[in-house]
Order: C-alpha cells, then sequence, then structure tokens
C-alpha cells in the first residue's frame, strides 16, 4: 500500500513538473506568434513591391523579344526582297527559286503583308522569265552549219542544265487556273504567254536560218545535175526539215513554261511558220523552174513528186496535226507539181511529133535529136516508176494523145492500173518516135540516105530500149511496144538493103537474047552503081556506135551482093564478052566482099572506105581492097 502510495506521489510531481514546462513552451510560442505577427507586418509592403517589379521585369522581357523577332523578321524580308529585286545569280538558282516558293507559300495563307509579297513573288518571276528568255536566244543563235550535208545543231547542252530545273520551277508559278485568288496570278501568266511566244519566234527563225542555206542549194544544183538526182535531193531536204521540226516538238514539250496542250500547239505552229514559208518559198522557186523549161525539168518534176508524195503522212502529222493547222503547204505544192507532170506528158509527145515534121533543108544520117532525148527520157522514167504512173493515171488513159483520145483497143479505164497506164503511155512515146522517123526518112530527097537514116535511129532505139538498156527500160515496155522495136527495126534494115544493094543485084540479074555489050553494059553499070555506095557510105555511117549491129549487117550485105556477083562472073566468063575482061570486072568478089566490109569497119584514118586503083589491078584477080572510116 505505502509503495503504491509513493508511485502516485512521484506521478503527482512528474505532472507538476510537465505542466510547468508546458506553460513555459506555451509562453515562449505566444511570444514567437506575436513577433511572426510583427514580422509579417513589416515583410508585406515589401513583397507586395517585389512582386509588382517582378511583374514588370516579365514584361520588359517579353516585349524585347518581340522587338528582336520583328526587327529579324524585317531583316529577312528586307534581305529577300533585296535578293528578288536583283534577280537570279549563277549558280544561285536554287536559293532564289526557295525564297520565291516561300513568299508564295506565306502569299497562299494570306499573311498581312500578302499582297507586297505577292507584288515579289511576281516580280520574281520575272526575272526568271527573262532568264529563260536569255538562255533560249543563246541557245538559237550562232552560225549554222555548212558543207554539202544538212546535220542539225542540238541545243547546247551547258544551257540545257540551268534550263530543265528553271523551267520545272516556272511551271510551279501560280497561274489564274490553278490560283485564282493569287493577286500575281494574271501578270505572271502574261509573262509566261510572251516568253513562250519569244520561244517559239527564236527557235523558227534559228531552225529556218539552219535550213535556209541548204535550201537555196537544192534550187542552185536542180539546174546543173541531174533531174532525178535533184528531186532526190527536194525530197531530202524535206525530210530534214520535218526531222528539225520533230526535234524541235521535242524540246519544246521540255522547255515549255506552259506545258497545256492548247499552249504547246500555238507555240509549236508559231516556231513552224518560218519552216512553213521556207518551203512555200523554195518549192515555189523549184515550180518556176520546172515551168519555165518543161521539157528540160520533167523528171526534176516527177523525182520531186515522188521523194515529197512518200513524206506526206509525216508532214501530216509534224507540221499540221501537232500545230493544229489546217494548213498543208506540202499538199498545195505536190498539186503544183502534179500539174507540171501532167502537162509534160502530152507535151513530150507533142514535141515527137513536131520533130517528124522536120526543119527544111537536107537531113542527116545520124541520130537524131529527138531520138536520143527518147531514150534518155524512157531511161530515167523506171526511176520515177510509181510517180509518173500515178500521175498518167490521174491524167486519163490516152490523154496524153493532146485531143487524139484512147487507143482502140485499150484497157477500160476502170481496169487500168498503174502499170498498164505506164505501159500504154511509152508505147505512144515509141509509136510516135517510129512515126516522126519514118516521116523524115520519107522527107529525103536521096531514099538512100533516108534509108541509113531511119536504120541508124530505130537501131539506136532497139539497142538502148532493148537489147542492151542501162536502165531496167523493159520493165516498163508492154509486149507491143518491143515487137513495135523489132518490126520497125527489121523493116527499116530491109529498106536499107533495098535502098543500097538493091540495084546492084537488079544490075546482075540475066536477060534473054542480050548479047556481049549487054554483059559490058552490066559489070559497067555494077560497079558504077558500087561506087556510088562506096561514095555514099563515106559520107552517111551506118549503125556508128554499134561494133556489133555494124558486124551483122556488113555479114548479111556481103551474103546478099558477094554470091550474086559470083555467079553473074561464073556464068559470063565462058562466054569471052571481051578480049579484057579486067577492063570491066574491076574487082573480083573477094575484093567486092572486103569493101562492103570496110563500109562497116572502124579505126581508121582516113574515115572512109577507098576503092583500089585501076593500076594495082592483077589480069585475074583485084588487088585486097583496104579500108577506114
Amino acid at each position: 500500500m505505502d509503495d503504491e502510495t509513493a508511485e502516485i506521489e512521484l506521478l503527482e510531481q512528474n505532472l507538476n513538473k510537465t505542466r510547468q514546462i508546458s506553460q513555459r513552451m506555451t509562453s515562449i510560442l505566444s511570444s514567437f506568434d506575436t513577433r511572426l505577427v510583427k514580422l509579417e507586418k513589416s515583410i508585406l509592403p515589401l513583397y507586395n513591391s517585389t512582386q509588382v517589379l517582378t511583374r514588370r521585369a516579365n514584361n520588359i522581357e517579353s516585349a524585347l523579344q518581340k522587338i528582336d523577332e520583328i526587327a529579324s523578321y524585317h531583316e529577312g524580308v528586307a534581305a529577300e526582297e533585296a535578293l528578288i529585286l536583283r534577280g537570279p545569280q549563277p549558280n544561285q538558282l536554287s536559293a532564289y527559286t526557295e525564297v520565291l516558293e516561300r513568299m508564295n507559300v506565306s502569299v497562299a495563307f494570306n499573311s498581312t503583308d500578302s499582297r507586297d509579297k505577292a507584288r515579289l513573288v511576281e516580280s520574281g518571276a520575272k526575272k526568271l522569265i527573262q532568264l529563260y528568255t536569255k538562255l533560249v536566244a543563246e541557245g538559237s543563235s550562232g552560225v549554222p552549219p555548212g558543207g554539202s550535208e544538212f546535220t542539225s545543231v542540238p541545243f547546247p547542252a551547258s544551257l540545257m542544265a540551268t534550263l530543265r530545273p528553271l523551267v520545272t520551277f516556272l511551271r510551279t508559278l501560280p497561274l489564274p487556273a490553278t490560283h485564282p485568288s493569287h493577286p500575281a496570278a494574271a501578270g505572271i501568266q502574261s509573262a509566261l504567254k510572251d516568253a513562250q511566244k519569244g520561244y517559239g519566234d527564236m527557235r523558227g527563225a534559228w531552225v529556218r536560218k539552219c535550213l535556209e542555206t541548204f535550201g537555196k542549194r537544192v534550187v542552185d544544183r536542180a539546174e546543173t545535175i541531174d533531174g532525178v538526182a535533184a528531186g532526190m535531193e527536194v525530197g531530202k531536204w524535206t525530210e530534214n526539215m520535218l526531222a528539225v521540226a520533230d526535234e524541235e516538238y521535242n524540246l519544246l514539250l521540255e522547255l515549255a513554261p506552259l506545258a497545256t496542250p492548247a499552249a504547246i500547239s500555238t507555240t509549236y505552229a508559231t516556231l513552224i511558220s518560218p519552216l512553213t514559208n521556207l518551203f512555200t518559198s523554195t518549192l515555189g522557186s523549184l515550180g518556176s523552174l520546172i515551168k519555165r523549161n518543161l521539157n528540160k525539168n520533167t523528171f526534176l518534176a516527177l523525182s520531186a513528186y515522188s521523194s515529197l508524195t512518200s513524206l506526206q503522212p509525216r508532214w501530216n502529222e509534224i507540221m499540221s496535226r501537232r500545230a493544229d493547222r489546217k494548213e498543208n503547204e506540202l499538199k498545195e505544192g505536190l498539186h503544183s507539181i502534179r500539174a507540171s507532170c501532167l502537162r509534160s506528158f502530152p507535151e513530150f509527145l507533142a514535141d515527137i511529133r513536131m520533130a517528124g515534121l522536120g526543119k527544111g533543108g537536107e537531113l542527116g544520117t545520124g541520130v537524131a535529136d529527138f531520138t536520143i532525148s527518147t531514150v534518155q527520157y524512157l531511161e530515167r522514167m523506171p526511176a520515177v516508176q510509181d510517180a509518173a504512173a500515178s500521175a498518167l493515171l490521174t491524167l486519163g488513159d490516152g490523154n496524153w494523145k493532146m485531143g487524139e483520145g484512147t487507143q482502140i483497143g485499150k484497157t477500160k479505164t476502170t481496169e487500168v492500173d498503174e502499170q498498164t497506164v505506164l505501159e500504154h503511155f511509152t508505147y505512144d512515146v515509141v509509136n510516135a518516135t517510129v512515126a516522126s522517123l519514118l516521116a523524115l526518112s520519107r522527107m529525103n530527097k536521096r531514099p538512100a540516105f533516108g534509108a541509113i537514116f531511119l536504120l541508124n535511129n530505130i537501131s539506136y532505139l532497139r539497142t538502148h530500149l532493148l537489147v542492151r538498156p542501162r536502165t531496167d527500160i523493159p520493165s516498163i515496155l508492154s509486149r507491143p511496144s518491143q515487137e513495135l522495136l523489132n518490126s520497125n527495126f527489121r523493116t527499116a534494115k530491109a529498106g536499107y538493103f533495098d535502098a543500097n544493094f538493091s540495084p546492084l543485084l537488079q544490075t546482075l540479074i540475066d536477060e534473054k537474047d542480050k548479047g556481049k555489050s549487054a554483059v559490058k553494059e552490066k559489070f559497067t553499070r555494077f560497079f558504077d552503081l558500087l561506087d556510088e555506095v562506096t561514095e555514099r557510105h563515106s559520107m552517111a555511117r551506118v549503125l556508128q556506135d554499134d561494133p556489133e549491129g555494124r558486124a551483122t549487117v556488113a555479114d548479111e550485105a556481103v551474103k546478099l551482093v558477094v554470091p550474086s556477083l559470083q555467079r553473074f562472073i561464073q556464068r559470063n566468063l565462058g562466054k569471052e564478052f571481051s578480049k579484057n575482061p579486067q577492063k570491066y570486072i574491076k574487082m573480083s568478089p573477094e575484093d567486092v566482099e572486103s569493101l562492103i566490109k570496110g563500109f562497116y569497119s572502124g579505126g581508121g584514118s582516113s574515115g572512109a572506105p577507098t576503092v583500089p586503083a585501076p593500076e594495082k589491078l592483077t589480069n585475074t584477080l583485084l588487088q585486097q581492097a583496104g579500108w577506114g572510116w
């Protein structure tokens, strides 16, 4: 019990001490609280002032940042504006286009200064367009190619390296069709149209300059070279023009700032206008040349017609359809040339028939000019066969005979093809030539010379057209034409023998109840006529340019005369018609044979056969006669 009381008293003492400590702590805390209140009252005004200052400092910092940003922005805009106004510099095209692109994007998003930026975009675009025009002008200048063969001049690769990215950017510029609300779209489109038209003008002038010299050369050479070759040169020159136009079209597709089909067609039409004008003037000059002397230039017309006709499909595609043009200069030129071709056929036949009327005076025995012309005409015909056949078919079968009508028995028009109508025409040419030769040979007052003339000319025709043609003439000669030549050659040769050697043979015909005087007369007459034939052949050469023909005629003449002379001599030597037979038999048959062969030999220096002098004759045989042309 006492222990518990002692613990209770101890606890009470501890409680009292704890209470005293708590009171002192409370007193201390109250003192702190009073001081804190006083401190708060003291600090609160300072805090409030500091907060205001901090806010002001933040505002000032934000204002300074904004000022820096605005200053920086205006410095960038000024720099970009200066760059744009200065224009694109070498090797800085990408930087220039990037600035324009940024400004264009800014305009598209309707920024506060979009109108000013649109003005800069338009100005920069025009600077780029000026650069484009300058580069195109550099690539379209210089000295055109020379020489005898045309070679195209490609656009300089160094300029293409700059133009390609430039054109790519120009095609992205705002236009009314793609950016209807863009303030600069209309101005940019107008500048691009002008630049593209300038492109067409510059490129067109350049390619015309390159082709013009060769066009003049074609016209000049047409008067001096073979007509077929000249016509082929016309076709080659036109083909070069089409190739150049095709190259320019592909280049236009690559370099045109406005790449719409309508813009391409318009620019291309502008580009090829100088080419079509050059073609028209060149073909006009050729047409005038052809019409001035149609006979000489017939094959120039036919060859040009053939060469140009084959180019018509390409012309339609390259020069008409691509440019959306209705004009077709090649078609119009072909019509003019074809008209000359159609006129040439009847005029050629008319000239042949006119030659058959003769020019008065004595006719020679050589090959007539119109015979040579006919051969040359037909020799050239296979080279222009298609063009000639087409033109003849257009003219109409038989209409080339100047109103004489179609030959009886010819194929009906509905059944005539190009090969047939060409064969009909060549038949009429050969027939007209033969008819004129026959007429001229009959006009000769000395039939023997007329016969030589006819043989020489018919043989010349037959040799060059059938026997040894230099071109593929037989392919355009029908069977009737060939038979006509062969038949008339046989007739001409028979007429030649008849006119020159038949009188000799007639003197050797035996007559009944005739005495020695008649035999003497026959021998005298025979050798007198032989002297005339010899003199005639010394003046008139037979088949001068045909050695094989001369040899054949010589053999036939010998076979015609010498055997008859031999038989006549054998029959009359035994009759002792004269005490001095060599007085009348001036030459032996062998000498007569040599003499006749001498008519047709070549290589002598005297130019004609000569008769042996009488003092060189022996009692039995005449000496061998020597001959030369």
